[in-house]
This record gives C-alpha cells, sequence and structure tokens, in this order.
C-alpha cells in the first residue's frame, strides 16, 4: 500500500533553519508530483510547495526564497529545506501524492517556530 512518512519537524527559534523529509513506498515515486502542504488548528491545509518529476517546482508565495523543495528517486523521498523561519511557518507539515484519482498523505510532522 502507498505510505508516506515525514519527520524533521522540531521547535526553532526565528531565524532558524529545518530539513523536513517524506519518504514514500508503495508506488513509482518517480512518476508522481509530490506535494508538501502544512495545516494550524482551525485553519485549513494550505500547500506549500510541489516538486514535478522532472524537477520543476512552485511555492506558496509566502515561502518564496526561504523554503526549497528537492527529491531524490533513488531513495524515493522528498524534502523540504526551510530557511528563515517565522512563528507564522508554525503548523503540521504534511506530505502527499496523488494516485489514480487519490490523494494519499502522510501523518505530518510538527514544526513550532518560538523564541
Amino acid at each position: 500500500q502507498v505510505q508516506l512518512v515525514e519527520s524533521g519537524g522540531d521547535l526553532v527559534h526565528p531565524g532558524g533553519s529545518l530539513t523536513l523529509s517524506c519518504v514514500v513506498s508503495g508506488v513509482d515515486f518517480s512518476t508522481r508530483v509530490m506535494r508538501w502542504w502544512r495545516q494550524t488548528p482551525g485553519n485549513q491545509r494550505e500547500r506549500v510547495a510541489n516538486i514535478g518529476t522532472s524537477g520543476g517546482t512552485s511555492y506558496k508565495d509566502s515561502v518564496k526564497d526561504r523554503f526549497t523543495i528537492s527529491r531524490d528517486n533513488s531513495k524515493n523521498v522528498v524534502y523540504l529545506q526551510m530557511n528563515n523561519l517565522k512563528p507564522e511557518d508554525t503548523a503540521l507539515y504534511i506530505c502527499n501524492l496523488q494516485l489514480d484519482g487519490l490523494n494519499y498523505y502522510g501523518q505530518g510532522t510538527q514544526v513550532t517556530v518560538s523564541s
């Protein structure tokens, strides 16, 4: 079955950096567009970044120039490098792929930005 497992979340100070990882199994990873989302209590889930099968990327405006999404098809992993973190980046970060019209999500990894 398709599984996505995120890791790397932590408590960091404003201005700090983190790299999140999402390991994918049960699917041909190299053929999937991968997405990172984030969700805070009481708010809708918002898309943070996409990476296509050829490596093309897109970002939410508020994270451009601070976040970088990348993938390693040899390891079935998608990463989210986050720099200059701000308190408003605090959220549960979740990776996602679509397969045969269905969305698959991991359980998420918590990022908290606080002084």
